[in-house]
């Protein structure tokens, strides 16, 4: 997911998929620790995308409350 995308997005929308994403995070956490896991670079996109949506949700609300 891209920072453009990303910000075209309202606060509800960032929160529903940053929920989603923390749920597959978790997934992809016991998949890893089974030896399930096929495609490890997912967890770093999925760790990349969470830090992503939080940053521009913590500037929307800065931007919000300013």
């Amino acid at each position: 997911m891209k920072a453009t995308e990303v910000r075209a997005k309202t606060l509800d929308e960032l929160r529903t998929e940053l929920e989603g994403l923390k749920k597959e995070q978790f997934n992809l956490r016991f998949q890893r620790a089974t030896g399930q896991l096929e495609n490890t670079s997912r967890v770093r996109q999925i760790r990349r995308d969470i830090a992503r949506i939080q940053t521009v949700m913590r500037e929307k609300r800065v931007t919000a409350n300013a």
